[in-house]
């Protein structure tokens, strides 16, 4: 019933709003051209190589931020020296790394996937680092007590009792790295739901743009809801932390 009236509104102010058909169209024409994309391939194509660049940013920014966090959760010294430079970065917003990006790497994939990478690392590292230091002391006391420390603490008492906080990192750094992605593509026009929101504007197509905006929107909700929801809610189930 949402859905519904929210595509009535849209509708209604498309023909009534104060801008004409052609720069506010109305859902059946965003949805003409999404129908319109999707059988031409060029929906797909863009859709495959953005999750593709996604997919290596993300997943080299798990395979950093996550050790970075436990780190700087358990060693004290680490945490003073890198804390205020990872917390001042974080505040950096992401495309600002794009031009520096190109003058290291030049218009290349990896351009975009660096953009990615330090767009959700430092999320993900404060996350983890957060959810270490809010481990129960009485658990690492014990620990300590029957002599597990090293990889066996890390892996067996950290990485478990933090896991909670962990996921909850790597969904915020998830929705990151989709805006850094997004972000990166708009500016460096290489393929991709970027690109093609790019081409809808340079060609005054403002229902490809708005369907592209529509295509964004469903895929981040749909792996927020469907991926990182249901994983996050399930931990948390087990860990007692929300009711079954």
């Amino acid at each position: 019933m949402v859905l519904v009236g929210l595509l009535a509104a849209w509708a209604l102010f498309a023909r009534f709003g104060p801008w004409p058909h052609h720069l506010f169209p109305g859902p059946l024409a965003v949805g003409d051209s999404l129908w319109a994309m999707a059988r031409d391939g060029r929906l797909w194509d863009a859709l495959v190589r953005s999750l593709s660049r996604l997919a290596q940013g993300y997943g080299l920014s798990v395979l950093i931020g996550v050790p970075l966090g436990l780190v700087m959760g358990r060693a004290a010294i680490v945490r003073r020296s890198l804390r205020p430079l990872v917390v001042g970065l974080q505040a950096l917003p992401s495309i600002c790394w794009l031009p520096l990006a190109l003058l290291w790497f030049g218009l290349t994939e990896t351009s975009i996937i660096f953009v990615v990478v330090m767009g959700s690392v430092l999320a993900i590292a404060i996350s983890v680092e957060d959810g270490v230091m809010g481990v129960d002391p009485l658990l690492l006391r014990m620990s300590a007590t029957y002599g597990v420390r090293g990889p066996r603490l890390f892996a067996g008492v950290l990485l478990p009792a933090a896991l909670p906080s962990i996921v909850t990192g790597l969904k915020l750094g998830w929705s990151f790295a989709w805006r850094a992605l997004m972000a990166g593509e708009l500016l460096y026009v290489s393929g991709g739901l970027g690109q093609l929101l790019t081409m809808g504007r340079e060609l005054m197509e403002i229902p490809q743009v708005m369907a592209v905006m529509v295509c964004i929107i469903a895929v981040g909700t749909f792996i927020d809801r469907v991926l990182f929801q249901t994983v996050e809610l399930r931990i948390r189930r087990r860990w007692g932390l929300a009711a079954s």
